[in-house]
């Protein structure tokens, strides 16, 4: 009997940062063979290693089968299959108990990964009754939108296809999003001139015509010496910055200390390239800049850093125009597709004056004042002090303890709940702390609505039925809100009618989208408009751009943060902890992307381990040498949070003093070493980028330490 193969159409959802179209081959309701779909305008067919591997992911071993329930200690992994229904019950008499006792703020809930079901999600948190809805953007994205929220009003992003000058600020877009280096190639051979701002030399350094290599957490300091530069030379546009502009005056005067001179005794970079590249970004107007989503947030001083970066397109009026970095308003899941979604009335049902503080609003006001969400990072110190008030119970999906840093000191506090329940695809190490885990499915065996920049929607159905007993995330939600007995109407209504309501201002329906399950152009797209600030005015306190923040002199004045976007060292570095560098004399900088890795989802494919097997941490030769290391040797990194042994990976890439190693390998969380209160205080995001740590050879062979924590 003849096989038919049938081909379906699906995205992929295993790095949840492209959402690349998918040809699905399926036989026998069996995957087959998975291909690039080149309906979809963003990946036009092609697939990154991590896509590549998807019938490798969906059919792993290790996925979570059953719902189950914890029968051991916290941490012993054992549990004993239940019913859906009986988890249910379960799950919704704690957490109604809870609430009833303690109030509904005692229930956090958090979002990890995939981000799909995320409006859905704060929906059920927030129609519960609880402010606490958290997510990974406590520790990623949202704190490069919360600088360009202090300087524009609203985040922004680069024009790439119509500038003239791109400056791209320590991101590497070959390892992390093959489809956006694909565009920015292809605008290079139009004449695009490339700046790339990184400690490393990467392929994205290879390919730029010039290359500022600074120190590990100096971002702001190089920043303010090219905006020293801008404004001495008058390549500023004066125009917009008298008219649009507010602080201008006392940030000029600020930057006279921050020569190119200046700049390079912090950096590391040559003056005459500092000033090269700020007379190449200025002069080359329409200009963007391309920021990485943590890379300089992941810094004790990270948003004052990242606020520097972004002050220069507004010294330049590169603000929202063509080839600028231009302003959309929102869109869905953070991508504006162009077209308009009632999302953010969907996702908050309650105001926040009508609930009880968010967790971390009283640390960090700023987030809370600039983020509708919760600061994880956070969590671990409320769940110890049990205050403002005790959390006694977390609902997690994909709750991935290895983002915090400290990691351990998560679970340790998770181990205290009165209940604890997580979803997720696979038996992770939060997993094992749980009282109750979930089985989700993967992004090929449910529905989903994404858009894209390019003014393009899909809403998937699944290419094939969930395995096993996993379910839909956003299932799951909709279900435990009906068990919850909680009185939303939208809720109530479902999952599909859910959308409906969302999509209802852009005039498409679930019903027309399925009618295009390769997705569809959008109908009467939104065309951009440039300088809207011109007859708006900017969304901050003084209705302009601004280079010294209202926001920040108000909210921050009592405890000392500087309207400007003030430059510090990090606070563990050769200039802060003079006793401490003796002891531990590298920079550690962490969480940089390998093509084939996506924080700890990857790790159990064995198609990409094969790439790099053990657990390595990148060493300058000269380094190495020096400690008589050489490629392949385990060596020790320790910090004063601890240490961890892995191999050395010998290469040029990394600056001499410097040590980078990729987070989430479960046998060397290098999170691990972060202290558990190392972070901004203005955003809450850990220093991840910019700590101190010793390198040593281990030279004799112990039990335990072949790529783990000493």
């Amino acid at each position: 009997m003849a096989t038919t193969t049938e081909l379906r159409k699906s995205i992929c959802g295993i790095c949840e940062i492209t959402q690349c179209g998918l040809d699905v081959h399926v036989e026998n309701e069996i995957i087959v063979k998975v291909e690039g779909s080149k309906e979809n305008p963003f990946n036009k067919g092609v697939l990154c290693s991590k896509g590549a591997a998807t019938c490798e992911y969906v059919y792993h071993p290790d996925r979570i089968q059953t719902p189950l329930q914890r029968v051991g200690t916290r941490g012993s992994g054992e549990f004993v299959p239940i019913s859906w229904e009986e988890a249910y019950r379960l799950i919704a008499e704690r957490l109604n108990t809870i609430k009833q006792h303690d109030g509904p703020e005692a229930v956090a809930f958090f979002s990890g990964y995939a981000k799909h079901f995320r409006p859905y999600l704060k929906r059920l948190v927030h129609a519960f009754g609880s402010p606490n809805y958290l997510a990974t953007t406590s520790n990623c994205f949202e704190a490069t939108n919360m600088a360009q929220k202090l300087v524009f009003g609203q985040p922004t992003v680069p024009d790439i296809k119509n500038a003239r000058c791109l400056l791209i600020w320590s991101r590497n877009p070959f390892h992390s999003n093959i489809h956006l280096a694909r565009n920015i190639l292809q605008a290079k051979e139009n004449g695009l001139k490339i700046i790339t701002v990184d400690p490393r030399i990467t392929p994205t350094v290879e390919r730029s015509d010039l290359h500022l290599r600074l120190r590990p957490g100096t971002d702001g300091a190089l920043a303010l010496a090219m905006a020293h530069t801008i404004i001495s030379e008058k390549l500023y546009d004066e125009e917009f910055v008298a008219q649009y502009t507010h602080g201008f005056a006392e940030f000029c005067q600020y930057v006279q200390e921050f020569t190119p001179e200046r700049g390079e005794e912090i950096s590391g970079v040559a003056a005459d390239k500092i000033r090269e590249a700020a007379r190449l970004y200025a002069g080359s107007r329409p200009a963007s800049i391309l920021p990485s989503a943590c890379s300089v947030t992941h810094h004790t001083n990270g948003i004052q850093n990242q606020r520097a970066i972004f002050a220069l397109a507004g010294l330049t009026g590169n603000f929202d125009v063509v080839g600028g970095n231009i302003a959309n308003p929102p869109g869905f899941i953070g991508v504006f597709g162009g077209f308009a979604t009632r999302s953010g009335e969907y996702s908050q049902p309650r105001r926040w004056e009508e609930m009880a503080p968010r967790i971390g609003e009283e640390r960090f006001p700023v987030w809370s004042q600039l983020v509708d969400e919760g600061q994880a990072m956070h969590l671990p110190a409320q769940l110890r002090s049990g205050k403002p008030y005790p959390i006694k119970a977390l609902v997690g999906f994909g709750l991935n303890n290895r983002m915090w840093p400290d990691s351990d000191n998560l679970l340790h506090s998770i181990d205290d709940l009165d209940f604890f329940v997580n979803v997720d695809i696979f038996m992770t190490d939060s997993c094992r702390h749980a009282d109750i885990v979930l089985p989700a499915c993967t992004s090929l065996e449910r529905s989903e609505l994404r858009c894209y920049s390019q003014r393009f929607v899909i809403l998937t159905q699944p290419a094939i039925q969930p395995l096993y007993q996993s379910r839909s995330d956003a299932n799951i939600i909709f279900a435990l809100a009906a068990h919850l007995g909680i009185d939303d109407p939208l809720l109530a209504a479902g999952y599909e009618a859910s959308m409906d309501w969302i999509l209802a201002p852009s005039g498409m329906t679930v019903a027309e989208l399925k009618q295009h399950p390769a997705g569809m152009a959008v109908s009467n797209p939104i065309l951009y408009v440039p300088r809207k600030y011109q007859h708006k005015g900017f969304n901050t306190p003084s209705g302009k751009l601004e280079f010294a923040s209202l926001v920040l002199e108000s909210t921050g004045k009592k405890r000392g943060w500087e309207a400007l976007p003030v430059y510090q060292p990090p606070s563990d570095s050769a200039q802060t902890t003079t006793a401490l560098i003796k002891e531990y004399p590298f920079v550690l900088n962490t969480g940089a992307r390998l093509p084939m890795f996506i924080h700890t989802r990857t790790f159990r494919l064995p198609s990409m381990t094969k790439f790099r097997p053990h657990p390595a941490a990148d060493l300058n030769p000269k380094d190495a040498a020096a400690l008589g290391v050489q490629q392949g040797d385990e060596i020790k990194i320790s910090t004063p949070g601890g240490a961890i042994a892995v191999r050395a990976n010998l290469t040029d890439m990394v600056l001499s003093g410097v040590v980078h190693m990729y987070h989430g390998y479960p046998q060397a969380n290098v999170n691990q070493l972060v202290d558990r209160d190392y972070l901004d205080p203005i955003s809450g995001f850990p220093g991840c980028k910019a700590l101190l740590c010793r390198v040593e050879k281990i030279t004799e062979k112990k039990d335990g330490i072949e790529g783990g924590r000493l």
